[in-house]
């Protein structure tokens, strides 16, 4: 049996994870990364990095990087089918990056693992965690390999099913929806626009288009039961009901698809001892609005800089105020998925209602800049 010891000890080498871990090097902390997979994924759901979590990155080194793997774009529309509804402008936000970035998650991973790697970390793999225990001056890891692991303190980056949070004994109220989601990634014939992400609302449901850096499209649809791998045919059929009647797009190539289901969920605390929760591992949440992996970066700095003032200023504080300050974010960003995905789906005068509330609304400068302002993440700043 062989014994690691570290300050810092991430589990999970997803984004969050990746991005705690090279911000602790950044700042000299030992930190040792474990995941279970043999490699990275090389597929994803998230395809957005917003402003607040470039603006939260840029010290790190990424930021500059991912833009330059990436396309801008600067606009943010909810449609009903052809009529826009509200439109919504991130060009005119102050900050460095106003815009919405579209890269893979997979490339935003590989940009993260390279700048851990620069900074003399690496991720042990596959090294799966099954069990710690706690005491007064740190948690011991066991890896089903029998691998013990001694650190100062433990960060579950592990996902929604974690590991770490679950042996941490925190809980993870909340619930799913009943429908599934189908992504597919495609390469289309027709008019969309290479520069805006548009949200459509129509009476079968909400259906998210976005724009990818290799000219093909990304669309997200919760469905009741979407097929493993949506086809041409299905994606064409959601584009048909869902999409612009006006100026139809014709889908020629699935290029990667999935389904999925979602949870939304928020952990009851986001710390227990020294043990420490983010990402995907503390909340959960429908992809309308493209939140979550940017919530889970955003942790993932907070929580970094907070292990940074207690391992070496010795003031454990500021890992209470990680969770104070986080844990209300994960709070609203599910509220406003949650309320995205819900008013998708309308019939009949309470479509009509909708349409006409949001329409109302839009014409106010203050409500289109306020959801300019939490789409971004800007709002999060003080946070």
């Amino acid at each position: 049996m062989s014994t690691i010891t570290t300050d810092v000890l991430v589990a999970g080498a997803g984004p969050t994870g990746l991005a705690v871990a090279a911000t602790l090097a950044a700042a000299g902390v030992d930190v040792t990364v474990i995941d279970n997979q043999a490699s990275g994924d090389n597929t994803s759901r998230a395809a957005v990095v917003h402003a607040r979590t470039l603006e939260v990155l840029a010290d790190l080194g990424v930021s500059e990087r991912l833009v330059a793997e990436g396309i801008e774009a600067p606009r943010f529309t909810i449609r009903d089918r052809d009529k826009v509804l509200v439109p919504i402008r991130f060009d005119g936000l102050p900050t460095d990056y106003p815009y919405a970035l579209m890269v893979s998650q997979a490339v935003t991973e590989r940009v993260l693992l390279e700048r851990l790697t620069e900074l003399g970390g690496h991720v042990r793999r596959p090294l799966t965690l099954v069990d710690l225990v706690q005491d007064g001056t740190g948690v011991t890891a066991t890896t089903e390999d029998g691998t013990e692991i001694r650190a100062r303190y433990l960060v579950g980056a592990d996902g929604m099913h974690s590991t770490v949070r679950d042996r941490a004994g925190i809980g993870f109220p909340g619930g799913k929806y009943a429908e599934s989601f189908s992504l597919a990634d495609v390469r289309i014939e027709g008019d969309l626009p290479h520069d805006e992400v548009i949200l459509y609302f129509s009476p079968e449901g909400t259906l998210v288009s976005a724009p990818l850096p290799d000219g093909s499209f990304r669309f997200v649809a919760p469905v009741p039961e979407a097929p493993e791998e949506p086809d041409v045919a299905y994606v064409q059929g959601l584009l048909d009901r869902r999409g612009s009647l006006k100026s139809p797009v014709r889908v020629t190539e699935v290029v990667w698809g999935s389904r999925f289901r979602v949870h939304h969920r928020v952990a009851v605390a986001y710390r227990a001892g020294r043990v420490l929760i983010a990402g995907d591992a503390a909340h959960v949440h429908s992809p309308a609005g493209g939140q979550g992996m940017n919530t889970g970066l955003q942790d993932a700095v907070v929580l970094a800089d907070a292990l940074v003032a207690t391992i070496t200023g010795g003031d454990e504080a500021t890992l209470d105020d990680y969770a104070s300050r986080r844990r209300p974010v994960a709070q609203e960003v599910i509220e406003l998925s949650d309320r995205l995905t819900r008013f998708g789906i309308a019939h009949g005068v309470r479509r009509s209602v909708r349409n006409l509330v949001l329409s109302t609304l839009a014409r106010l400068p203050r409500f289109r800049t306020m959801l300019a302002w939490r789409l971004s993440g800007l709002v999060y700043r003080d946070r």
